[in-house]
């Protein structure tokens, strides 16, 4: 792999996906080719497998079938865009990847970690993001953002409590992966969590 694999990941409202754009904006002004893509999702056949996990009529969706479908969209997404712009150079900017998968069905869901490790190594044949942008902020908070945003889907719908053990997940993964991880305060402004940003990527620019 010659390019760069960028992941954004967060709790509801934290700020990600609203600063992605940012992100890929320093890049390409840097001289960089960027792509920028999404998960689940990211292909025709992963937009169609996220719209069966969002939707609010599919409740009765059991943890494992979740998972599952959740690496399918991956399998695609890996074959079809992420791995073929990293083979010729691109930088990769993806919101959210398998940390996702860790923290929602894993420390959401309480599937074993082992079981999603396990996927994991099939699917991705060992590929792992460069860096990983995790933005943090407090749930309560997160989830009266992500109200005033759209109406609730599938996820948005659950316990407060399912959100502060993916919120602990995330922050676990990231104190045992230091190298990778880089955590921003996403209860700060906009302007300052950009600031952090800039900050972060000034080595990878």
């Amino acid at each position: 792999m010659t390019g760069l694999f960028i992941t954004l990941e967060g709790v509801e409202g934290a700020g990600k996906s609203t600063l992605m754009d940012f992100v890929a904006e320093l890049f390409v002004t840097a001289g960089h080719e960027v792509i920028q893509t999404r998960e689940p999702g990211g292909t025709k056949t992963g937009e169609q497998i996220r719209n069966i996990l969002l939707d609010s009529n599919n409740m009765g969706l059991t943890d494992q079938t979740e998972l599952l479908l959740m690496f399918a969209a991956r399998m695609q997404h890996l074959d079809e865009v992420i791995n073929p712009a990293l083979k010729s150079g691109k930088v990769v900017i993806c919101d959210r990847f398998t940390d996702a998968s860790y923290a929602y069905q894993g420390g959401g869901r309480g599937i074993e970690s082992s079981r999603i490790q396990i996927l994991e190594d099939w699917v991705q044949q060992g590929l792992k993001p460069d860096l990983t942008l995790l933005f943090d902020l407090d749930v309560e908070i997160g989830l009266r953002r992500a109200g005033k945003r759209s109406s609730a889907d599938r996820f948005e719908q659950e316990e407060i409590g399912f959100f502060e053990r993916i919120r602990q997940c995330y922050l676990e993964r990231a104190n045992a992966e230091p190298e990778r991880f880089r955590i921003l305060d996403s209860a700060q402004s906009y302007d300052n969590v950009k600031q952090q940003i800039q900050i972060i990527l000034q080595t990878y620019l």
